[in-house]
């Protein structure tokens, strides 16, 4: 866990974008304030702060863009793949990332390639290549003893469930299922997201396969709660429906309440990640933590 004096000095500066309704605030490196766990709270307040579901910290101004990224529950995480791409966002309207350009930044010890494809009306057409998947318990710090001889898990009821622990660099618990509706998601979610046999959380996404390559997913994030859409989470369902036999490796389509993403994953499970992400507003925060 990062401690707080550990934790970065950033601008007030702020750049916000959403991909599919899921929002981060990108700060750069400053002297404004430091972003220590209260203070990430107060500036993803929804009502009291700008209001986010995390905080992407622009680090470094030259490629390779060095990145840190936190929940508005003031933890620190892995990595977004919704928050990556509001970040090449950034990079192009800065001038530092042009329009069919490959550029790189790094994230969590990982040095991530992306691509810029398009802009129009402040829409951005953004690829993260998310690298190799990997699946099994010890992927996402999983207790083994949790799960049963067909390595299902036990739902809260104690019905078993089909779950496919995934690590897209960060954790995932995909929970397969036939029906995907809120109520089962606000039953599961709070329930596996900091299960006592993860060592530090998961996100949850409850899937339903919907077509060929197809499947419709809804989000618990860990740190965050439900969330409309979330990149990783896609990567995470879409390795899953790959790793079943569900679906050949390929392209295939993760569809959430906030929209459509879409991934090429391989028989090796390298996963790329290609979606739209729009611009919000420019703005500075004034505010601080209490």
């Amino acid at each position: 866990m990062m401690r707080d004096e550990a934790r970065p000095l950033l601008a007030r500066t702020f750049f916000k974008g959403h991909g599919l309704g899921n929002d981060y605030l990108v700060f750069e490196a400053g002297s404004g304030w430091r972003a220590d766990a209260a203070a990430v709270r107060a500036v993803c307040a929804r009502h009291s702060g700008v209001g986010a579901d995390g905080v992407v910290a622009l680090l470094s101004g030259d490629a390779p863009f060095r990145l840190a990224m936190f929940n508005p529950d003031g933890g620190a995480f892995e990595r977004s793949g919704n928050g990556l791409r509001i970040v090449g966002a950034h990079l192009h309207r800065t001038g530092r990332v042009h329009i069919g350009e490959a550029f790189a930044v790094e994230v969590g010890g990982d040095l991530v390639r992306m691509c810029l494809h398009g802009v129009r009306d402040g829409r951005f057409d953004i690829s993260v290549e998310m690298g190799r998947a990997r699946t099994g318990a010890a992927a996402v710090g999983l207790d083994a003893r949790a799960l049963d001889a067909d390595g299902r898990f036990a739902g809260p009821d104690g019905t078993p469930l089909e779950v496919v622990p995934v690590s897209v660099g960060n954790p995932h618990l995909v929970v397969l299922a036939q029906g995907v509706d809120e109520a089962r998601l606000e039953e599961l979610g709070p329930y596996l997201v900091a299960h006592p046999a993860l060592e530090a959380g998961a996100n949850v996404q409850l899937a339903e396969v919907t077509g060929p390559g197809e499947a419709f997913a809804r989000v618990w994030e860990r740190g965050v709660g439900p969330t409309t859409a979330s990149g990783t989470s896609a990567c995470a369902v879409a390795v899953a429906l790959v790793h079943t036999g569900r679906a050949r490796p390929g392209a295939l389509r993760v569809r959430m309440p906030g929209g459509d993403l879409h991934m090429e994953v391989t028989e090796e499970l390298d996963v790329t990640l290609r979606g739209p992400v729009e611009a919000v507003m420019e703005g500075v925060w004034l505010g601080h933590a209490r």
